[in-house]
């Protein structure tokens, strides 16, 4: 028997033993675990860091193109028209003098004209479209009644009643083919930009004013302006379509054309005399290319434009370019040819004796519309 119990106290110690390397193995086991797991977890958290970055590089990439394509569509150069308000005395009736100055409207609009500058080459001296309508008579005022019809018809139409009061010179303007520029929104018409009119409504300080852009809610811009101004609002996209107002910044008026591309109407500029179309221009630049369209002028087909930034194209009125130069008082010079940078036949072998002012206008800016296109390829060096 005590061998026996000799003999098995051995094996109780080799249990013990085994008891104490289990519950270190444990512990070893239980830390190696945890090892493991912490490893895991970095490794989740470093592959979560790399996706993040990725997702930021590839956000940004795609916002740096979209930017890219946005400066892309973007249209850098501006397209002048001068024109003597003169040729409305070639009309009988005020309906026909209003419909001739309509058809002036189309043609600018249809070939994204920026500016039409109305000169007078018989001594007016109108600079406003300002005043009470005095009638037509044969030379009565032509200018002013030009300018103003051309600001009517560019002007949209659910903004009219605000900046165009009843005039006599607007009694058949609303007979007129509507230009059916981007500008010219329905009500309904989704889109980037909107002109707008600013409401006479209090608002909240620290907060814009209150603008109507011809929808169904009115716009908050971001500042505060004075009421009856016109301006040009970016829309933001609509957070709530249940809000009451929708929400906006004002932009100048060239936004559109410089980061979208828009064609975004024309302004109306009045000279008093031919010189002052080039004196009195509003780039502080200037026209880069000046274009005088003339029967006596080389042929449009052989010409070559340069690069431009700002381009104007000259129209001669009943008597063409020489009568203008003759009335002005700034010019010492007979031949118009001296005053710009080509002197172009825009339809050369006419069939008729004599062009209208309405019909070159058409005439001149498709033929110029591939040389201008061609010339804008090149960038300028401003």
């Amino acid at each position: 028997m005590a061998d026996g119990s000799e003999a098995k106290r051995p094996k109780g110690v080799q249990v013990e033993d085994r008891k104490v390397n289990w519950r270190r193995w444990k512990q070893e086991r239980k830390a190696e675990k945890k090892k493991w797991k912490e490893l895991n977890l970095l490794k989740k958290l470093e592959k979560q860091r790399v996706r993040e970055l990725a997702e930021k590089q590839a956000e940004e990439e795609q916002q740096q193109q979209q930017q890219e394509e946005e400066e892309d569509k973007g249209r850098h150069y501006t397209l002048s028209v001068a024109l003597p308000g003169s040729i409305l005395n070639n009309a009988q009736s005020l309906e026909l003098r209003t419909y001739l100055a309509g058809q002036i409207a189309r043609a600018c609009a249809i070939f994204c004209v920026d500016e039409i500058v109305v000169f007078d080459e018989h001594g007016e001296d109108a600079k406003s479209v300002e005043g009470e309508f005095e009638g037509i008579g044969k030379r009565g005022k032509a200018c002013v009644q030009l300018a103003r019809i051309l600001q009517y018809l560019e002007c949209p139409q659910y903004l009219r009643k605000s900046f165009f009061p009843k005039h006599g010179d607007l009694q058949f303007a609303g007979l007129l083919n509507p230009l059916d520029s981007p500008h010219h929104m329905r009500v309904d018409e989704d889109s980037e930009y909107r002109e707008g009119v600013v409401l006479d409504r209090p608002s909240k300080p620290g907060r814009g004013s209150f603008v109507n852009c011809g929808m169904k809610k009115e716009v908050q811009i971001d500042k505060q302006l004075k009421p009856g101004l016109r301006v040009t609002v970016r829309l933001q996209e609509p957070q709530n379509p249940e809000t009451k107002v929708r929400k906006g910044t004002v932009v100048s008026s060239h936004h559109p054309r410089t980061v979208s591309g828009l064609y975004w109407g024309y302004s109306v500029r009045l000279a008093s005399c031919l010189s002052a179309v080039f004196s009195e221009c509003p780039f502080k630049e200037g026209y880069d290319v000046s274009i005088g369209t003339s029967e006596r002028g080389n042929s449009v087909d052989q010409v070559t434009l340069p690069s431009f930034r700002h381009m104007l194209v000259v129209f001669g009125g009943l008597q063409g370019l020489e009568a203008g130069v003759d009335a002005d008082p700034n010019l010492e010079v007979t031949d118009p040819s001296v005053l710009f940078d080509f002197y172009l036949n825009t339809c050369p072998s006419q069939g008729s004796r004599t062009i209208r002012t309405e019909e070159a206008l058409l005439i001149s800016l498709s033929a110029l519309r591939p040389h201008i296109d061609e010339a804008v390829k090149t960038p300028t060096d401003s």
